[in-house]
């Protein structure tokens, strides 16, 4: 099987559910921000340190695959993301803040590549929650994309923190 399969040569690609949409939909704008996600997850979990990071970078990164498909699906077939999902991100974001000291001044990213990178992935996905928002205002998304995407960025934010806060 070849790589490059000529469907998307005049700038349409398929949803999951088969329709073909323009690849500068919104649609298509907010899971390909969610890919961008994974690769910029991928490459913070290359740099990080601390193994429990990883494997909680690792675990994130599946889960984006679950994201992407239900943005890539209409709402009525999506539903991969529920409630399970949320609250597993937020046991994690409450794992790690316990660990770490309070808050109590704003936070200059790059103290190591790995909270780095981990910054920028958060970067990321706010951008793909913005367009998911954006998106929700046109066409339907199911609640759970937003609720995801939402506590996805407060994880990186506190895997960022503990990735550096450890290596000091």
């Amino acid at each position: 099987m070849k790589i490059y399969t000529k469907a998307g040569d005049k700038g349409v690609t398929g949803l999951f559910t088969g329709e073909r949409v323009p690849k500068d939909s919104l649609r298509v704008e907010a899971y390909g921000t969610v890919d961008e996600t994974d690769s910029a997850l991928g490459l913070a979990r290359s740099l990080c340190e601390w193994e429990d990071v990883k494997k909680s970078i690792y675990d994130v990164q599946k889960l984006l695959w679950l994201l992407m498909a239900d943005l890539a699906s209409s709402p009525e077939k999506a539903g991969r993301i529920t409630q399970e999902q949320v609250t597993f991100l937020e046991h994690m974001i409450d794992h790690y803040d316990a660990q770490l000291k309070p808050l109590d001044r704003f936070i200059v990213s790059g103290d190591n590549r790995g909270s780095a990178a981990l910054n920028l992935a958060r970067a990321v996905v706010r951008r793909a929650e913005r367009l998911t928002i954006a998106l929700s205002r046109q066409e339907s998304v199911a609640e759970m994309v937003l609720v995801t995407l939402n506590r996805l960025s407060d994880l990186c934010f506190i895997l960022a923190r503990a990735e550096s806060e450890r290596t000091k």
